[in-house]
């Protein structure tokens, strides 16, 4: 008996309504190994650490407990403990009570610690107890989801511990998951730069069995060594990169002062040992340098003080130190943005074929994380199977594909296009092209012949097409010569020359920019301009790739796919009784997506929202709604304005409001699915109220469907019928709703597209809310015959097309505030002081620390701003 109550007020869940039948069976193996427990019960305690860390917590307090497991207070329980490396401490058996230990703190690698080390007192409390039996009753569907929160994810946390004990002592842990080990698997992606293979590993209760999950993957490392050397290499072998953002963040280990300690690089400086002086209360507050500080209070004669200084203090407290006397320690991850040609290494390093991996993962992971031979394993009573599971799994038959003139084939999810017309061709009447000259001009100028040759080859193909595109004279013609990056590195100058030049082209329906390269600075300026100060559409092309004569034939065809759909037409339809599911009844898709700042952002940088939609029963154009919000916000704030937009655009193509609304929502993590119910869904039915004034209560049916791709299950042929013939990967169409989906949610894994390299990964659906009562076979082959209509491909896609179209609005409203989602926190001077009144120190510094964040967000919105230029709001412009 499956229960699906959920915790709290609000909308349940729907359970599973049964499996899906469609397709030919087949069986497949999965990074899944079941897990057997013998134990009934563990014990949970509570630690507390007295007196809490002044810096580094986290890490900090993992070391502490660490210790306190070597010392002679909880040695003798070691093989029965495991910890989150904070408050939390799990054991196979009683500990006795009160548990208080002592420890004198030193750092991984030292001998033990000097005569003045901080002391901390380590005491382990008793708190409850953990029983495995609601676990094993919530694994045959007999726990409701509520339940399941208290009772049964303590146990599952508490077993991922229990899992991750001996990889965590013999690997680098990367977040809570991932452990990665420094052996001949590494790859180097530049300098000073190296690709670690490591293990995902996470406990996943399945229907009668639990799993854990295993999964190779792949992440940049700093090579250990001498920062100062480390700087220096990285200088000379990355051909003008930034060393400063290069090692910001990066932990490093000093011990100048006789002993080992870690800090970390807050950023590379221009101020060196020998010019940078200080008021030394050491010395009478004498002022000296950072040179001479050294060499009188240690000792030591630096070799390069000429060298730049690293701050290892932070916005407000900066303190500087020489980069020769700091190590990088083994297994310092690094997390900021990989520059192409690092990005291009990674991808060459990970790309290995599926049965490649899935050897790495039996015959290196098993063992790597210790699940055989392991004493905690046994104390706990678990035993892990060494072979992956294997699971039945079905394909699903891809649909028709069909154009106004000609039907091409479909095979191994793609097609063909050389020789069809676009169902409905979009009209070119006015058209541009701006030259962009960024080095060695390539063209003589706008009428060097060869420049008139290809975009009367271009014209004729998007004609040959379907499309009806203007010729001269309603064809402009320009170029631009940009400033040289060494006179100008923002691109400033050269960004407001290509704005003037843009400006003249304001009348067009589209302007083709030919870019030499794409860079950080002049893409992004060119979307920015034409999406939101000029409304025109424009369609960045490299001029490396359209003037090759090998395959132009085909380059134009792919841009022709995307300037028909930004200009309002269609270009390929399914098959009607494909389509059936979505068109029974006036229908409107939804894909909604918000993308956030990375590690390279600066802090207070806004996320962004976007949700894209059908305007009508083709499904061929998704125009889309777009709204700033504050940083790594993850639920929506403006949801019902946005939907509501959508379906004002759905009434004025449809001449109706849509009867229901299927939602694909892309971004969410297992632990948001309740959050999107509790948030999201109350927004979308205000949306419903407020679009007709005239009719409140109108209503359509909804259904909400999470699409994950942050996921880690994997799914391998048993045969090589079973297997694409390129590289061994699982065939397009293959769906997995059995074995190793959830106990309850309704869910199921879906490929519906070619692994091109590596090993293909599934996309994750879970049905969150169903008022159209979707039967497995509906959705499932639903949105694998919905993955075919991609308008700008001509294949399957790995992401239903509403969720991938959010994802590619929000990527291309990046380039909005491109500047503050690609531009390194540079922190805070040596002179910095604190500027408000009252308060603490630390009170005082996180006021200054919000204010400059809402600056900088204020900044982003100032240059967002109205967004979306109006003469594009109804386009699918993002393509």
């Amino acid at each position: 008996m499956l229960v699906s109550k959920t915790k709290g007020v609000g909308p349940e869940r729907p359970v599973r309504p049964g499996y899906g039948t469609q397709g030919k069976a087949i069986v497949v193996r999965a990074n899944f190994f079941a897990i057997n427990i013998k134990n009934d019960k563990f014990y949970e305690y509570a630690v507390e650490i007295k007196p809490e860390p002044k810096s580094q917590k986290p890490r900090v307090k993992r070391r502490i407990l660490e210790l306190f497991e070597a010392s002679p207070a909880g040695s003798a329980y070691r093989n029965h403990l495991v910890h989150d490396g904070s408050r939390r401490l799990i054991s196979a058996k009683p500990l006795p009570q009160p548990l208080t230990g002592t420890v004198k703190y030193f750092e991984s690698g030292d001998t033990g610690p000097h005569k003045d080390a901080d002391k901390y007192e380590v005491t382990v409390t008793y708190t409850k107890e953990l029983s495995t039996a609601p676990l094993k009753k919530y694994l045959e569907g007999d726990v409701t989801r509520a339940d399941a929160d208290d009772k049964v994810d303590p146990v599952i946390s508490a077993l991922n511990l229990v899992l991750q004990r001996q990889a965590s002592e013999s690997g680098f842990r990367h977040g809570r998951n991932r452990f990665f080990f420094d052996d001949n698997e590494k790859g180097q992606l530049g300098p000073r730069l190296d690709a670690l293979m490591g293990f995902y590993s996470s406990v996943r209760p399945v229907h009668k069995q639990l799993m854990v999950n295993l999964n190779v993957c792949m992440t940049a490392f700093y090579q250990p060594g001498n920062l100062l050397e480390a700087i220096e290499s990285f200088d000379r072998g990355s051909f003008g990169g930034n060393s400063a953002e290069f090692m910001r963040d990066v932990k490093v280990s000093t011990r100048h002062m006789g002993f080992k300690r870690v800090k970390k690089v807050f950023r590379v400086v221009t101020l060196t040992a020998r010019t940078q002086r200080f008021k030394c209360s050491e010395y009478n507050n004498e002022v000296i340098s950072v040179e001479e500080y050294f060499k009188r209070r240690y000792k030591i004669n630096l070799r390069r003080p000429e060298m730049p200084l690293v701050d290892v203090g932070g916005p407000g407290k900066a303190t500087y130190f020489p980069a020769e006397l700091c190590t990088i320690e083994p297994g310092e991850p690094h997390l900021g943005k990989l520059s192409p040609n690092e990005t291009s290494n990674m991808l060459n390093v990970a790309n290995r074929r599926p049965a490649v991996n899935a050897l790495h993962i039996t015959q290196q992971g098993i063992p790597k994380l210790g699940f055989t031979g392991n004493p905690t394993l046994d104390a706990f009573g678990v035993s892990i199977a060494t072979q992956m599971t294997i699971i039945p799994a079905r394909e699903l038959p891809p649909p028709g594909v069909t154009y106004k003139q000609g039907k091409p084939r479909v095979a191994n999810g793609s097609w063909n296009i050389l020789d069809v017309k676009f169902h409905h061709g979009a009209r070119i009447n006015k058209w541009g092209v701006l030259v962009v000259i960024d080095g060695q001009p390539e063209f003589q100028g706008p009428a060097d012949p060869r420049l008139k040759d290809w975009i009367k080859a271009f014209a004729e193909k998007c004609n040959k097409s379907g499309m009806t595109v203007a010729g001269p004279p309603n064809i402009k013609i320009d170029a631009v010569k940009l400033v040289p990056t060494n006179t100008d590195p923002g691109r400033t100058r050269a960004i407001t020359a290509l704005e003037e030049k843009l400006t003249a082209f304001r009348e067009a329906d589209i302007v083709l920019v030919l870019l030499q390269r794409r860079d950080d600075y002049i893409y992004p300026a060119v979307k920015r301009i034409c999406a939101v100060k000029l409304g025109i559409h424009s369609q960045c092309i490299l001029t490396e790739k359209a003037f090759k004569e090998k395959g132009q034939d085909q380059y134009f065809s792919n841009v022709a796919l995307k300037v028909n759909m930004k200009l309002g037409g269609e270009n390929h339809r399914l098959d009607p009784n494909d389509m059936r599911w979505l068109q029974q009844t006036k229908t409107m898709m939804v894909g909604i997506d918000v993308t956030h700042p990375g590690p390279s952002s600066v802090k207070g940088t806004p996320s962004i929202a976007g949700v894209v939609a059908s305007v009508d029963q083709h499904f061929g154009q998704f125009p889309a709604s777009l709204r700033l919000q504050k940083s790594k916000q993850e639920g929506i704030a403006e949801l019902a304005d946005m939907m509501i937009e959508r379906l004002q655009a759905f009434r004025a193509r449809s001449k109706a409001l849509p009867d229901r609304v299927f939602i694909f929502r892309d971004g969410v993590s297992e632990g948001q699915y309740d959050k999107v119910l509790r948030e999201e869904l109350p927004q979308v039915i205000e949306a419903f109220k407020r679009v007709d004034a005239k009719n409140a209560r109108y209503r359509p049916k909804l259904s909400i469907v999470i699409c994950g791709k942050r996921h880690h299950a994997r799914f391998y042929p048993t045969s090589e019928a079973n297997a694409d013939n390129k590289n061994g990967n699982t065939k397009p169409g293959t769906v997995v709703d059995k074995g190793v989906t959830s106990v309850v949610d309704y869910d199921f894994y879906l490929q519906a597209h070619f692994g091109l390299q590596g090993t293909v990964r599934p996309t994750h659906y879970i049905v969150l809310y169903d008022e159209n009562g979707l039967e497995p076979n509906t959705i499932q082959q639903g949105v694998h015959v919905a993955s075919y209509m991609y308008a700008r491909a001509t294949k399957a896609v790995s992401l239903c097309p509403a969720a991938y179209y959010a994802d590619v609005v929000c990527e291309q409203a990046r380039f909005w505030i491109h500047g503050f989602l690609n531009q390194a926190h540079e922190g805070s001077s040596a002179g910095d002081s604190a500027s408000v009144a009252g308060g603490t120190a630390s009170d005082r510094m996180k006021r200054k620390r919000e204010d400059a964040e809402k600056s900088v967000y204020d900044a982003a919105v100032r240059m967002w701003g109205n967004g979306l230029h109006p003469r594009l709001k109804d386009s699918m412009f993002y393509l």
